[in-house]
């Protein structure tokens, strides 16, 4: 223990003689250390924490391939057969995202929105901050659209109104009934 204390009083002495010297050591080794932290934060982020999601191990997304996109979302109509000949899965719900004008609130705005089918929500173990699910009825062709919005434009369009449920916005010119409002803490990256 001696030995190494007096080794490092020794290079701290060598590295004040040398101020350029030190200097470029310290940079390097901040350097190092912040691209370790950084780099570490992704595989942190990516690989090691689990999806924020009710049994995340058994969430799969499937995609189709196709020659001019790598991940292209299933054909509704595809989606359908795939749940009603389903003798594999728990169950399987379909999203998209999308970009759509909203009119009939405020300002008109293109929002950013993920179509999803009624399952989505239940599969993901999402609890609604308000409202409900959507049904499987309303996930047949012919019935009224309806939307679920996050809390954040729940609050900035909405001001919170305690009787958002029922409330109707436009998408790109067709009116949605809204049925519940997301959790704050939900986000959906994919």
């Amino acid at each position: 223990m001696q030995t190494l204390w007096q080794d490092l009083v020794y290079g701290v002495r060598i590295l004040a003689k040398n101020r350029g010297f030190m200097l470029i050591v310290v940079l390097t080794l901040a350097l190092g250390i912040g691209a370790n932290k950084a780099l570490f934060s992704v595989v942190d982020g990516v690989l090691l924490k689990p999806l924020p999601f009710r049994n995340p191990d058994r969430i799969i997304a499937l995609f189709e391939h196709r020659l001019e996109f790598e991940r292209a979302s299933i054909s509704y109509p595809n989606f359908l057969d795939w749940q009603r000949e389903n003798r594999t899965f728990d169950a399987l719900a379909a999203f998209r995202p999308d970009d759509f004008s909203l009119t009939g609130a405020g300002q008109a705005e293109k929002v950013h929105a993920d179509m999803v089918s009624a399952e989505f929500f239940s599969i993901l173990g999402v609890r609604l901050a308000a409202g409900r699910e959507f049904s499987h009825d309303e996930d047949r062709q012919g019935a009224g659209p309806v939307a679920v919005i996050t809390s954040g434009f729940w609050k900035r369009k909405f001001g919170s109104a305690p009787d958002i449920v029922g409330s109707r916005v436009a998408l790109d010119g067709t009116d949605y009934t809204i049925v519940g409002v997301l959790p704050a803490n939900f986000h959906l990256s994919m």
